[in-house]
């Protein structure tokens, strides 16, 4: 994989990759930035939760899930003293659909942590990860019932 960004000015920079796509970086105003795009710690953090979120949603789908609605939310604590890096994060997975299994969801977890996300798999070897689900019953995250909340580990 080959990755490059491109200095637009300033403290901006535009991310490219093997995929084609390009991302804007940037940071806040009070040390040099524009506030015009992602910090590269966020997207650390985001690739992580698109990582699991990717391999879930697929596994999910193939246990035949009635998935309606879904979201991985990753929170990360920081060092204080540069350079500042990633002390721990929390992964929470967001499942509403119709009679959605339990062991389903916790399997689909636990492949993407110990096989299939290499996010996942990089990060635990330095920091704690907590995994956490809440499984909702319904048709979209902000209507439905929340059945159950749990951590794994």
């Amino acid at each position: 994989m080959q990755a490059k960004v491109e200095w637009k000015g300033r403290l901006s920079f535009t991310g490219t990759s093997d995929s084609g796509f390009s991302v804007p970086l940037g940071t806040y105003p009070e040390v040099g930035g524009d506030n015009d795009g992602f910090r590269p710690m966020e997207l650390m953090a985001l690739s992580l939760a698109g990582c699991t979120a990717m391999d879930v949603i697929s596994i999910l789908s193939k246990k035949r899930q009635e998935v309606k609605d879904f979201q991985v939310k990753v929170s990360t604590e920081r060092a204080d003293q540069h350079p500042k890096v990633f002390t721990r994060a929390e992964i929470e997975y967001h499942v509403a659909g119709i009679e959605i299994d339990e062991n389903a969801v916790t399997r689909s977890i636990e492949l993407s942590a110990d096989t299939y996300c290499p996010a996942q798999g990089m990060l635990k070897k330095i920091i704690p990860l907590e995994l956490k689900y809440f499984i909702y019953e319904g048709d979209d995250l902000e209507t439905a019932k929340l059945v159950k909340e749990a951590r794994l580990g």
